[in-house]
């Protein structure tokens, strides 16, 4: 009798969670009809407000509705409406999460809603042509990493590019990157491991896609973090996370760019006028040509003026891009 009370407890709070909502309210007469049809459970109009109560007693959220026949539905959730939306947007537009893979997310998040929210749960974002990755092991590679960051041990893994045949190839000719995972960290709509590479002897950063496959977690321990290491300040200075040597540059800027440089940068930059029309902003980054085509972008809204090292670099690049122009004609 006792498991028997216990069972129908739980299929009414799985009945309710389901079927009800704010909207949706189920009466006396509806729950006890569908708790036999859909689990066969016998439920009496005097054992309910009973069981109602067990759940309240338990941190359920249920609502009642006092007329001549109660109706009841749960309140407050663990995620509300809106966060579901969100929540769900955010799947559906990742470039990191594969299309199988957000389908499957997506449906498991609707079910944290009744039913009929889930049908207000169906999205109009228009991702039809939203690049999507074909790695299907990256929820293994993230499990892996994670364990590897918790553990504070080293890994090991292959790493790819694509070749002018779209063809994946490995990099470092196809040796395992011995790596000491620090953290993992959301970029440009890519997931990145962020750590110290023993091949690069200082920090660097590597797609979590382009992991050909799970990595091998070693004995040997994590190269510790340096005591100033940031986050926040490291995705800041490595445009595209591409390496490169970190590099104190001055940018002349046009005054229509501020909105950008604090996007790119945040509110604590470094500016001051440079002239009626131009500021200059003092930043970190790191100087490779994935940098100096950001720059390139805006269209000379945008100069470098020091290091001189780095002015000349751009320099160069950009006259690499006029030969290629003359090339093709």
């Amino acid at each position: 009798m006792e498991n028997e009370n216990k069972a129908r407890i739980l299929c009414l709070y799985m009945l309710l969670n389901e079927m009800s909502d704010e909207e949706h309210p189920l009466s006396t007469v509806e729950i006890i009809n569908l708790l036999k049809e859909k689990y066969g459970v016998q439920a009496h109009r005097t054992t309910l407000s009973r069981d109602i109560g067990v759940l309240e007693q338990c941190g359920v959220d249920v609502i009642t509705i006092n007329t001549t026949q109660n109706k009841y539905f749960i309140g407050a959730r663990l995620f509300e409406l809106p966060e579901l939306k969100l929540l769900i947007d955010a799947v559906e537009s990742s470039k990191f999460i594969t299309e199988s893979k957000s389908d499957e997310l997506v449906a498991k998040l609707s079910k944290l809603a009744s039913i009929n929210q889930a049908e207000k749960l169906k999205r109009n974002l228009c991702t039809t042509n939203r690049v999507k990755p074909g790695n299907e092991m990256v929820y293994y590679i993230v499990d892996a990493i994670n364990e590897a960051i918790n553990s504070k041990k080293k890994i090991s893994f292959q790493y790819f590019e694509y070749d002018a045949r779209k063809q994946q190839k490995l990099k470092n000719n196809g040796k395992e990157y011995i790596f000491s995972p620090y953290t993992l960290a959301w970029n440009g709509d890519y997931y990145y491991v962020v750590g110290y590479s023993d091949k690069h002897k200082g920090l660097g950063a590597f797609r979590v896609d382009r992991i050909k496959k799970t990595p091998a977690i070693l004995k040997a321990e994590a190269v510790p973090a340096p005591d100033d290491f940031n986050i926040a300040d490291f995705t800041k200075s490595v445009f595209g996370m591409y390496e490169g040597e970190h590099t104190v540059v001055e940018l002349k800027c046009d005054n229509s760019l501020m909105k950008t440089m604090i996007d790119r940068f945040g509110e604590d930059i470094s500016t001051k006028p440079y002239s009626m029309t131009e500021f200059k902003a003092t930043v970190e980054v790191s100087a490779t040509p994935t940098f100096y085509g950001w720059v390139f972008g805006f269209g000379g809204k945008i100069g470098i003026l020091s290091p001189k090292n780095v002015k000349e670099a751009y320099k160069e690049q950009v006259k690499q891009v006029l030969a290629g122009l003359e090339e093709s004609k």
